[in-house]
């Protein structure tokens, strides 16, 4: 059930989520599937609805930066740094887990993940909940992230008790992930914090992970995928298909479709941070137009574009 999130939702979404039940609510990067982070049972739950592997670990969403002890244990001074700066914000750090975290959280690992959203109805419902919320994205396992309220909808249908309306999502894709369990920070997914801006605070470039890593959320080979075979291209590559006025094509391109092209054109926009913002809401438009082929056009590989690149070889990799 869809709820604009007043104050009646907002205390009806922290009942139930005391009661050990499933509540949708919006965050600044996308929409989550919230559970009692402290209750195995609850948390179950969540793997059970998205389709999701036990051992893959989920993010556990806090008020506030003070509540990292109950949580964590030995955070270095950096992780202290990055969360003054960034909180609430997109940012998660991957830390050493209190022996009281559940496992079934953390996917078995010693650390866990953590973060404090920026987005008021988070803030509104973590503060009337008053404890940490465990909560991957609002979809099925591997498929595009919600950034509406509709998109959860459309995913879970009625089977969700609550879904808290917050209006789009801001950021658009998933947080930045840090992991510190090795001492230097590094970056496990990059997301809505650039890494340059980690460095500045950081004093250093967070280093790309090895094979000793955690394992996070959102890091696998195929992820935030449509359901219709989507992929790269580059715009001289897609000249030549549109050239042929391919009805089963949709495209989500940087320029305008050519006349007479008989498909779903979606025109993305120039900036990163408002193409970010809309990408995961044109892929789902895009995946169900009736098409039997998505094509995107490859943005720019610079660092700006770090995130979204991510996320589209994620989705488009077969």
């Amino acid at each position: 059930m869809i709820r604009a999130a007043d104050a009646t939702a907002l205390r009806d979404a922290a009942r139930l989520l005391r009661a050990g039940e499933l509540v949708a609510f919006p965050t600044e990067t996308v929409y989550g599937l919230g559970a009692d982070a402290s209750s195995p049972q609850a948390v179950a739950k969540i793997f059970a609805a998205k389709g999701r592997p036990a051992d893959h670990p989920l993010i556990v969403h806090l008020a506030d930066a003070g509540q990292l002890p109950q949580w964590a244990e030995g955070i270095p001074p950096a992780a202290d740094a990055l969360a003054a700066r960034f909180w609430p914000g997109p940012l998660t750090l991957i830390l050493p887990k209190r022996e009281a975290v559940p496992d079934a959280v953390t996917g078995g690992q010693p650390s866990v993940g953590l973060r404090v959203p920026a987005h008021p109805v988070a803030q509104a419902l973590l503060a009337a909940f008053g404890g940490g919320i465990a909560a991957p994205s609002a979809n099925r396992y591997g498929r595009v992230s919600p950034t509406t309220a509709a998109h959860v909808a459309q995913e879970f249908g009625a089977t969700l008790p609550l879904i808290l309306d917050g209006g789009p999502c801001a950021v658009g894709i998933e947080s930045t992930i840090i992991d510190f369990t090795s001492g230097r920070a590094v970056l496990l997914r990059p997301g809505g914090i650039a890494a340059s801006a980690l460095a500045e605070v950081l004093g250093y470039a967070p280093a790309a992970p090895g094979v000793s890593a955690p394992r996070a959320s959102g890091t696998l080979a195929q992820h935030y995928a449509p359901h219709t075979p989507t992929d790269l291209a580059s715009a001289a590559q897609l000249a030549a298909f549109s050239s042929a006025l391919a009805p089963e094509l949709a495209v989500w391109a940087r320029s305008p479709a050519p006349q007479g092209f008989p498909g779903l054109w979606l025109v993305a926009p120039d900036a990163p941070e408002d193409y970010a913002r809309e990408l995961y809401a044109a892929l789902r438009l895009l995946d169900t137009s009736g098409a039997t082929r998505i094509l995107v056009e490859a943005p720019p590989a610079t660092p700006a574009w770090e995130a979204v690149n991510d996320r589209l070889r994620r989705a488009t990799t077969r």
